[in-house]
């Protein structure tokens, strides 16, 4: 059993996860701040702000906004599921060719990101049991 993505308790226990690898975790292979507005929530306020840095060597994906991102992003829930639980890249290309991703900033980090695969990058695949465990409690 697992937790709606983006719910109060989905981001409690990915927090969970991401600090049981504190000290282990290789550094990310990419230096991105992306803030990130997912629209169509299915519950709440239906939109939720959030972010992804790596600037300071670590993966911290968290709610709220960076300042000063290297770019934002704006997608709607059931897309963001798609790319960022189930890793989906065909679906993620279809989207933002479709308008269904919208970028604002420095678009090469975004195709940066995408071709580090974040879902296996990592020394000793840290990276990746942190995606995958991140994954599992995704209902």
């Amino acid at each position: 059993m697992g937790y709606q993505f983006l719910s109060d308790e989905w981001m409690e226990e990915a927090r969970k996860i991401r600090a049981e690898f504190t000290d282990a975790a290789s550094p990310p292979p990419l230096s991105i701040r992306m803030n990130q507005v997912v629209t169509d929530v299915p519950f709440g306020e239906g939109t939720i702000q959030a972010h992804l840095d790596t600037s300071a060597g670590t993966l911290e994906i968290d709610l709220g906004h960076l300042p000063d991102p290297d770019l934002t992003i704006t997608l709607d829930y059931d897309t963001a599921k798609v790319v960022l639980i189930d890793g989906d890249a065909q679906a993620a290309m279809a989207a933002f060719l479709g308008g269904k991703i919208k970028v604002d900033g420095d678009i090469t980090k975004l195709l940066a990101l995408q071709m580090s695969d974040v879902s296996s990058a990592g020394t000793g695949g840290r990276m990746a049991e942190i995606y995958h465990r991140v994954q599992d409690i995704t209902a």
